[in-house]
């Protein structure tokens, strides 16, 4: 898997090929009481087991919250939760406080890896996470508002039609996960990674100036291409959310999913927000 949130963790990866459902199944099914235990045993036994069969099936159905499994209503709400959160710290910051977005950016960073590579989900740590990349994004969204104009609310747009883009896909069967896709997205991402740190260092050391070696045409289909990447991590991670629920993991994980949600989306805005710039500038 591409996004570290979902290949790190034990309970999103691949099916277990276990004896555990056969074991499970015959938990499941009652225990009769053997024949030749003596005529008073056997029809107490069976009355017992009567009554027993009869409250089982009068019994209402079992809900997610008596089984404590993760269903697809808990990404929702989590998720939902989590980017409402955002947005509210983003708005506060970019108001009162936008030359903050790197202190921002730097605990959202640390917290992210943090949260990425625990075992279980920490719902407070989360929440700090985000807290801290609505103070980057708000901050940051600002300073470029500032110089291109209508450039956020053009790439909030664009990140929640290729959301929903890339959800209708993966529901369609269209796009398929396999493992040669998600090989394929891995080495692209690396690739990607190295090309901006690269041209990171060159910006800031003054050996390229603008957007270094993004300007330009080139520039603009790197920027292209840095929002496929991210809409077919969306894919993969729409994949690793529902082998999640059919797997029957944990309720609590519910907070994994919608962190590594998360994690994309701010991504993919933030690639959103600088191809639109480029576009802008002209340069």
């Amino acid at each position: 898997m591409s996004n570290p949130v979902f290949s790190k963790s034990d309970v999103f990866g691949e099916p277990r090929r276990t004896g555990d459902r056969r074991g499970a199944t015959a938990t499941a099914q009652p225990q009769y009481g053997a024949y030749g235990a003596g005529a008073a045993g056997t029809t107490g036994a069976q009355a017992a087991d009567a009554a027993s069969l009869d409250a089982m099936y009068q019994a209402p159905a079992a809900t997610t919250a008596d089984t404590k499994r993760l269903t697809y209503d808990d990404v929702v709400i989590k998720t939902g939760g989590l980017l409402a959160l955002l947005v509210v710290v983003a708005a506060a910051t970019w108001t009162m406080a936008p030359g903050i977005w790197p202190i921002g950016m730097v605990v959202g960073l640390v917290l992210g890896l943090v949260n990425a590579f625990k075992r279980n989900p920490s719902p407070a740590l989360i929440m700090l996470y985000t807290v801290a990349q609505g103070v980057f994004l708000g901050g940051i969204s600002a300073y470029y508002e500032s110089f291109y104009d209508g450039v956020v609310g053009q790439a909030v747009l664009a990140t929640i039609c290729t959301f929903g883009a890339a959800l209708l896909l993966f529901r369609s069967g269209k796009v398929r996960v396999t493992p040669k896709f998600t090989r394929w997205l891995l080495i692209a991402m690396v690739g990607y990674l190295v090309f901006s740190l690269v041209n990171v260092v060159l910006v800031w050391t003054n050996v390229l100036d603008g957007w270094g070696m993004r300007g330009g045409t080139l520039g603009i289909i790197i920027g292209l291409f840095a929002v496929g990447l991210a809409a077919a991590s969306l894919i993969v991670d729409f994949d690793s959310i529902k082998r999640g629920v059919e797997q029957g993991v944990p309720a609590k994980f519910a907070w994994s999913a919608a962190f590594g949600l998360l994690v994309t989306l701010i991504w993919l805005y933030l690639e959103f927000l600088r191809l639109l710039a480029i576009f802008q500038s002209g340069d």
